[in-house]
């Protein structure tokens, strides 16, 4: 009786095993096919140009019309949940900070710091490792204002309030790893002066 128990035992063993192994190729297979689910972390840095015109500021109304462009490099934090076999939405947040975001001319320096974006996103999925989508949301952009006229100088530093859109796509190149390059328009103007960035963004994101 016991040189039978022990062949079952083996069996049942046996069969446990493929049991559970088929379980975690069951989930495998599950989070493979969904890979846009789930928080992220990622960095991202590409090209950022600031078109000021007259814009009012705490100091009052600074005297300038120009466009900058510099580089910019930042991190976010997000999260996704695909709600549909093809559809994917998310929020993510995020700061971003110019590489050398100040410009002066006649007098009136801008400085723009630092940016803070929150935003939502609604995306398609062209395959199941490649993501189409909008973006849009809040943004805050952190800026130095110094104005010269003669004797007199004036200087501040103000959180300007927005809101974005934009686009891109988003592609995943293992399980876990994905990139993305997406185009951004923000607007932080007030009353009639103009204040808006553009920017182009490469990402590189870890998801959980």
């Amino acid at each position: 009786m016991c040189s039978r128990s022990v062949p079952m035992q083996k069996f049942i063993r046996g069969v446990a095993a493929v049991a559970a192994l088929s379980i975690a190729g069951a989930v495998h297979a599950q989070s493979a096919s969904t890979p846009f689910d789930g928080p992220s972390v990622g960095v991202q840095g590409g090209w950022e140009q600031t078109n000021v015109r007259n814009p009012s500021t705490d100091l009052g109304i600074a005297p300038i019309n120009r466009h900058h462009d510099t580089g910019v490099a930042g991190g976010f934090l997000g999260y996704d949940k695909q709600v549909a076999q093809n559809i994917v939405i998310g929020a993510q947040a995020e700061l971003n900070l110019p590489i050398d975001g100040g410009f002066s001319r006649n007098g009136v320096t801008i400085d723009p710091k630092r940016s803070i974006d929150l935003s939502a996103r609604a995306g398609y999925l062209v395959t199941p490792a490649t993501l189409l989508y909008v973006r849009g949301g809040y943004a805050n952009a952190r800026v130095g204002t110094r104005i010269v006229n003669g004797t007199t100088t004036l200087s501040g530093s103000e959180g300007r309030d927005g809101w974005l859109v934009g686009g891109g796509v988003e592609q995943m190149v293992t399980d876990k790893i994905s990139t993305r390059l997406e185009y951004r328009y923000s607007d932080f103007s007030k009353g009639d002066g103009k204040f808006d960035r553009h920017q182009v963004l490469l990402g590189v994101a870890y998801r959980f």
